[in-house]
């Protein structure tokens, strides 16, 4: 099981890294709390040299996230997306669990993802106006990118229709790329 996270967890890291209190960084935050969520890391970022993921955790503990856990359940989250996006998240896994059983339909970092042990196999996400599948492997996109013309291939994800129709050979070999790794 995957142990969740609270923001919280990366205060003990940021003291000790940047010598100072949390009380400190509070402070820090009410002086540039009217700043938009992208300027505030960034702020952390350049002037005192936060990371991506202490920076995010400082802003949104101090914007009144406690956990970057929003949804509870994956019901929750095919709520939170049109229909015709869940209909097709829930073919894509199905589709999936059904080639590979022993993949674990899981949700995390607020996303449906497939995973075998520890190890994230496949995910997908929602968007506005499209999908994103994710083989969590540049490696396995790279390899599979001439199959994957018809489609917007970023660096890490592939862009599909909202209502696509789950092509199941290319999902099979992607998933089996992933899994050989």
């Amino acid at each position: 099981m995957v142990k969740k996270t609270m923001r919280e967890d990366h205060f003990p890291a940021i003291e000790k890294k940047h010598g100072e209190p949390m009380k400190f960084w509070f402070s820090v935050m009410s002086e540039i709390s009217s700043l938009k969520y992208p300027e505030q890391i960034n702020y952390l970022r350049s002037n005192y040299g936060f990371s991506q993921a202490h920076a995010n955790a400082l802003v949104m503990f101090s914007r009144g996230s406690e956990s970057p856990q929003h949804f509870s359940t994956l019901n929750q989250y095919y709520k939170s997306i049109s229909p015709i996006q869940s209909r097709t998240i829930k073919a894509i896994m199905k589709l999936l669990q059904t080639n590979f059983p022993s993949l674990e339909l899981v949700l995390a970092w607020n996303k449906p993802m497939l995973r075998k042990g520890e190890k994230y196999i496949f995910g997908i996400s929602a968007t506005k106006n499209y999908l994103l599948i994710a083989p969590w492997s540049t490696e396995v996109i790279d390899s599979m990118r001439p199959k994957l013309s018809a489609y917007k291939v970023n660096k890490k994800t592939i862009q599909i229709p909202s209502d696509w129709q789950p092509d199941s050979k290319l999902l099979t070999e992607m998933v089996k790329k992933s899994l050989a790794q």
